[in-house]
């Protein structure tokens, strides 16, 4: 499903706060596995975003 401009922006900005707090959540050593693939799946949701974005601009 294709989103709008605003509502890629909207998600954009939630999706930095998730990435901030799983950021708090991470120890500086032992890092979990869970913790990291949340990040890692948030991270990849906001590149999507970011390049759908991009391409709108064009």
């Amino acid at each position: 499903m294709s989103m709008d401009k605003v509502a890629i922006e909207k998600r954009l900005k939630e999706l930095e706060e998730e990435i901030g707090e799983v950021l708090k959540r991470l120890p500086a050593h032992s890092v979990k596995p869970p913790i990291m693939t949340e990040l890692l799946v948030l991270e990849d949701e906001r590149d999507i975003l970011k390049a759908q974005l991009e391409k709108m601009a064009c």
